[in-house]
C-alpha cells in the first residue's frame, strides 16, 4: 500500500509536533506531590475513569470484563473506561493532559515518557502501596515494578511484560530450506532466498513511525556498548559519537533494502504488516510478545504450529551486548487529581490478581502479566511461554527509544528513522539531527 509523499511528510510534522506538545505540556507548576496512603480506607462508591492500551478488537474485552466484575463486587461503583490502541494512545493523552483531564488511571509506557508525568506531579507516589515489602508488591515481578521508579520512588503498576522478537512462518521457511537465522548475515541471506521465491521475506508497516524505533533500539543494543546507551538518554550527559549509532543503522537500511518492501514501508501501517504476515503473504514479522496470540490462532491462515520466533540476530562484529533484548514493562498511573485515590489503588490491585493475570496471559489477549504466577503454562499460547523464558534470560532490556528519549529526541528518532527507510537520510545525517536534539533540550 503506497501513500504520497505528502502524507507521509505531514505525518512527520504530526510526530514532532506531538512530542514536544506533551512534553511541555506536563508541567507541573500549579500542582502538588501525592503520595498514596497504605492505610487509607477504600470507599466503594463514585466513578472511576481508566484510560487503557486495549483498544483493538481482540483486546477490548479484558478491560469491559473486568470492569463488570469489579462493579458487581462493588455496586456503589462504576468504571468508565476509555480504550485506545498502540497508535491512537499518545495522541488521546496528549489531549487529556492539554485539557487537565486526565483519568483517575492511566497507561504509561516507563522510561522518558513515564518521568514527563512524575515531573509534572500528574503521577501518585505509589512506594508506600507497591514497595517490594509490601503485600502487593511482592505479587508482582521485581525488575518489572522497578522500572517505573524515578527519584527512588514508585509511581506505575506493571501490567505486563513485553519484548520483540521476529514472527516467522515455519512452512515457508522449510519450503525455501532455511533454518532461524544466528546472525544477521545470515538473515540477510535467507531475505535474497525467500525475495527470489517471490515471497515478501518481512513485512514492515512504518506509517506510524515507532515501527522502525523498535528495529534500531535493538541494533543499537548489540553495536553500542550499554552504559553509552544510558549516558545518551540523559540529554544532560548525550554525545551520541560511538560509531555503534552509524553501524546499527546501516544494518537497519539493509533489512529495509533486501528484506522488506523498501521506501514502501511508510505507507503501511504496522497492523497491515501484522496482517499479511497472519495471512501467510510474508514470511516474517518482527512482534512485540504481546502480538503472538494476534498473528497465529486456531482461526487465522498462520497456525499457532506453524509460528516460529527468533530474536532479531545480532551482527557477527556486534560490539554491544548481543544478550540484549528490545522490551519493557508497560503499565498504569494514577492521577494525582483523582478524587477516589484508593478506589483506583483498589481497583488495579484487582486488575492484577493471579486470576485475572492469567486470563491477561492466556489466549486471546497473549499478554504476558507482570504479576508473580500470573501465567499458567497449560493455558497459555506455547510460543508465548517460550517468548518469557527468553526474556528472563536476556542480560538488558533495550527501552524504546521514544520513550526513553526527552521528547525532542525521541521526535528527531521518529522522524529520521522514517526518513531513513524512505531514503531520504543517510545513518550519520540520523545521528547527526539526534544529536542536535539532544544539544537543544539542553537549553
Amino acid at each position: 500500500m503506497k501513500r504520497s509523499l505528502h502524507l507521509a511528510a505531514v505525518a512527520l510534522t504530526a510526530v514532532s509536533a506531538y512530542s514536544l506538545t506533551v512534553g511541555q505540556g506536563f508541567s507541573g507548576a500549579s500542582r502538588e506531590a501525592v503520595t498514596a496512603d497504605p492505610n487509607a480506607k477504600v470507599d466503594y462508591d463514585g466513578t472511576l475513569t481508566v484510560l487503557t492500551k486495549f483498544g483493538l478488537q481482540q483486546l477490548s474485552p479484558y478491560f469491559v470484563n473486568l470492569a463488570k466484575e469489579y462493579e458487581k463486587l462493588h455496586p456503589g461503583v462504576k468504571i468508565e473506561l476509555i480504550q485506545e490502541s498502540d497508535d491512537s494512545i499518545k495522541g488521546k493523552t496528549k489531549t487529556l493532559v492539554a485539557s487537565n483531564s486526565m483519568p483517575d488511571i492511566y497507561f504509561s509506557w516507563t522510561g522518558s515518557w513515564g518521568e514527563n508525568f512524575v515531573r509534572g506531579k500528574r503521577a501518585v507516589d505509589l512506594t508506600e502501596v507497591i514497595g517490594p515489602d509490601t503485600a502487593w508488591g511482592k505479587t508482582l515481578t521485581p525488575a518489572a515494578v522497578k522500572a517505573f521508579q524515578y527519584n527512588g520512588k514508585l509511581y506505575g503498576i506493571p501490567l505486563y511484560l513485553d519484548a520483540k522478537f521476529m514472527g516467522y512462518n515455519k512452512s515457508i521457511f522449510e519450503k525455501n530450506g532455511l533454518k532461524a537465522p544466528e546472525n544477521l548475515e545470515d538473515l540477510l541471506a535467507s531475505c535474497d532466498v525467500l525475495r527470489k521465491a517471490g515471497t515478501t521475506p518481512i513485512s514492515f508497516g512504518n506509517k506510524e513511525a515507532w515501527p522502525a524505533v523498535h528495529y534500531a533500539g535493538q541494533l543499537l543494543a548489540y553495536n553500542v556498548p550499554q552504559a553509552t546507551l544510558e549516558r545518551d538518554f540523559n540529554p544532560k550527559t548525550a554525545q551520541y559519537t560511538d560509531p555503534g549509532y552509524v553501524a546499527a543503522l546501516t544494518q537497519f537500511k539493509d533489512i529495509i533494502d533486501r528484506c522488506t518492501d523498501g521506501t514502501a514501508t511508510n505507507g503501511t501501517s504496522y497492523a497491515a504488516a501484522l496482517q499479511s504476515f497472519s495471512n501467510t503473504t510474508s514470511a516474517m514479522y518482527y512482534q512485540e510478545i504481546l502480538e503472538f496470540d494476534q498473528s497465529a490462532s486456531k482461526d487465522s491462515p498462520l497456525k499457532i504450529e506453524d509460528f516460529g520466533f527468533f530474536r532479531l540476530p545480532p551482527p557477527k562484529d556486534a560490539k554491544g551486548d548481543t544478550a540484549a533484548i528490545e522490551g519493557a514493562p508497560e503499565g498504569y498511573m494514577i492521577s494525582t487529581t483523582s478524587k477516589n485515590i484508593p478506589l483506583a489503588i483498589d481497583f488495579m490491585e484487582f486488575v492484577t490478581s493471579v486470576p485475572n493475570a492469567r486470563v491477561l496471559s492466556a489466549p486471546p489477549y497473549g499478554q504476558p502479566s507482570a504479576t508473580l504466577g500470573g501465567g499458567s503454562p497449560d493455558d497459555m499460547n506455547p510460543a508465548v511461554v517460550a517468548g518469557m523464558a527468553d526474556i528472563a534470560r536476556a542480560s538488558y532490556l533495550m527501552p524504546w527509544l521514544d520513550t526513553a528519549n526527552p521528547p525532542r529526541v525521541a521526535s528527531a528518532w521518529l522522524s529520521s528513522l522514517q526518513a531513513l527507510a524512505g531514503g531520504t537520510m543517510t545513518p550519520d545525517q540520523v545521528v547527526e539531527k539526534v544529536r542536535q536534539a539532544a544539544a537543544a533540550e539542553r537549553k
